[in-house]
């Protein structure tokens, strides 16, 4: 008897076909997510493509933001920064692994254009673009003014009406851009090259009216801050409100807190200058009228002693006689002291001196032949002879008895 065995038929997939599988289930449901965490394991290859991992406490998923996304991003991403981001779940199916596919990449905590602000301010203080000592001074009457603005804008009325106002006679040339938006920024930069091209503009004016942190933002793209340091033109940045601050504020030779107060800054009032000049020429006068008050007092002086040169003579030889007279009293006073100081001297010697003790009757008695003054009977023997020394001359004896006490 023949036993009959059906067994159930085995399914076998192959690698692809399972990873397949998976990527469909996978790509299907989660097509539009948002996802949060913290980027590692940054890495950017020659295509410009973005690979990264996103972690949090417990696990991690791989990511990668195609250059084409990255080009919306503001911020420059880092590991270590945590991030909110926008994409979908694939399947890479050479090695069997899923991954995020990011479009929307947003800081957490902070926002996108402040993180950027953040990051190129701090990459450009490290590169000098900030550094005071480069900073070149405003030319204190500019015959010609660049203004780089927009040319439909308030700001540019306000600095054309202001710069007529103080000084009309300053010749402005007007290079508009656009100063926001998609492009703004390399426009702005493109205008300050070509004003660069010009010899004879003395000072520019780069700027535009208050708005947003997005609507001022062009003004915070690096492209216009290397623009604004290469600049052989002296540039004064004024951008938005006076609380506002921007990248092209801290690269510039000058900020000004508003367009309106860069072109006060940048022309002085004509009539405070003539004035100014006025004080100026006034005290120059003044002071010339002093000098020649005072030459011409010395040239009548002159003028005097020529005329009458006897006279003159006779004042000096007054003069020299005087000091003559002055100088042969001090030279007397000074030797009388003198001699009055030798006598006292002299004194003092004489009271101490031994020929005056023998000129009061006493003598003094010294062995010969060493001439050895004898203070005791006992140096002395019969038979020595003895010099002695009176107050007049000397006696020669010969000793023939001593009395020793």
């Amino acid at each position: 008897m023949q036993i009959s065995l059906d067994l159930p038929q085995r399914r076998i997939l192959t690698v692809s076909d399972l990873t397949s599988l998976i990527k469909s289930d996978l790509e299907e449901s989660f097509y539009d997510i948002w996802i949060e965490g913290e980027i590692s394991n940054l890495r950017i290859p020659a295509s410009g493509h973005s690979y990264l991992t996103l972690k949090d406490e417990a696990s991690q998923i791989k990511a990668v933001l195609f250059k084409s996304s990255a080009r919306n991003i503001k911020f420059e991403l880092k590991d270590g920064i945590q991030i909110i981001c926008h994409g979908r779940i694939t399947v890479y199916d050479p090695r069997g692994e899923y991954q995020i596919v990011i479009d929307t990449v947003e800081p957490q905590g902070i926002g996108a254009l402040q993180l950027a602000f953040e990051q190129l301010k701090e990459k450009l203080l490290k590169e000098g673009l900030f550094d005071a000592k480069r900073k070149r001074p405003i030319p204190l009457l500019p015959r010609k003014i660049g203004i780089i603005t927009s040319p439909t804008g308030a700001a540019i009325m306000d600095m054309l009406n202001i710069i007529n106002r103080r000084f009309a006679n300053v010749h402005i040339i007007i290079n508009p851009v656009p100063v926001q938006g998609e492009g703004a920024g390399i426009e702005i930069a493109r205008a300050i090259k070509e004003m660069n091209e010009f010899e004879d503009i003395d000072v520019l004016i780069v700027g535009r009216g208050g708005g947003s942190l997005e609507d001022l933002w062009a003004f915070n793209e690096e492209v216009v801050a290397r623009a604004i340091y290469n600049s052989r033109i002296p540039v004064v940045s004024a951008v938005g409100h006076e609380i506002d601050f921007t990248i092209s504020d801290f690269v510039a030779d000058l900020r000004a807190p508003t367009p309106s107060a860069a072109a006060e800054l940048v022309v002085k009032n004509k009539q405070d200058i003539i004035d100014n000049l006025c004080h100026i020429f006034l005290r120059l006068k003044n002071g010339t009228k002093a000098i020649f008050d005072s030459k011409r007092a010395f040239l009548r002086e002159q003028i005097r002693a020529i005329k009458d040169p006897a006279a003159r003579v006779n004042e000096y030889i007054q003069r020299i006689d005087d000091l003559s007279i002055r100088l042969s009293g001090g030279i007397g006073r000074y030797l009388d002291g003198l001699k009055k100081q030798a006598e006292a001297a002299a004194g003092k010697l004489n009271a101490l001196s031994p020929l005056a003790t023998l000129s009061r009757g006493y003598s003094i008695a010294m062995k010969l032949p060493e001439m050895q003054i004898i203070k005791d009977a006992k140096e002395v023997q019969k038979g020595d002879e003895v010099n002695i020394k009176l107050h007049k001359g000397e006696i020669i004896c010969v000793v023939s008895k001593n009395k020793p006490h």
